[in-house]
């Protein structure tokens, strides 16, 4: 009976070991359609995103060119009520291109297209000041005056001085009323 039961473990290992090699190589086919299409998404909504950021930034140039467009329709026609002997004060035009200055400003920045632009500008001028003030810290150095980086590391090892005599203080204390408490 054992000599029966041998060749049906030997088939069922078999089986188990194929059948285990074929879940892993589907498992790899399956990992590998995953990673395409996650990549090929991604490359679909940056393109889309670019797209939509563009047609923000221009969307937002033309509703601020049509708030211009508006301010000036308003101002001839507040001219012509003028020389048509209407009373329009002189304040009624500058708070009409005041007005129309705030709301072209807003329209455009208030797109998508600013934002990067904004973002990309102040990330451009932080590293530009990190470099600057780097170039300076050498050149201080070199020059042997202290920076700002010198005087930071000399208060941290005077912090950890004073932190480590007062440790010694204390042990001392210790040590002191132990010595007394002995007398």
């Amino acid at each position: 009976m054992a000599d029966s039961q041998q060749p049906q473990a030997q088939n069922w290992n078999a089986f188990v070991e194929q059948w285990n090699e074929q879940f892993l190589e589907t498992l790899e086919d399956n990992m590998e359609a995953q990673a395409r299409f996650v990549e090929s998404w991604s490359e679909a909504v940056g393109e889309v995103s670019e797209d939509t950021e563009i047609s923000d930034g221009v969307e937002g140039y033309a509703r601020a060119y049509e708030t211009w467009m508006n301010a000036s329709q308003q101002m001839v026609e507040r001219m012509n009520d003028a020389l048509e002997g209407e009373d329009v004060e002189i304040e009624e035009f500058r708070d009409v291109w005041l007005n129309t200055a705030n709301e072209a400003f807003k329209e455009i920045m208030s797109t998508t297209a600013f934002a990067k632009m904004t973002g990309e500008t102040v990330g451009d001028v932080l590293e530009l000041q990190q470099q600057a003030d780097e170039a300076a810290e050498e050149t201080l150095h070199n020059l042997g005056f202290a920076t700002e980086g010198d005087v930071v590391e000399v208060g941290d090892r005077l912090v950890e001085l004073e932190r480590r005599q007062h440790a010694v203080e204390q042990k001392l204390d210790r040590v002191l009323e132990h010595i007394e408490d002995e007398q």
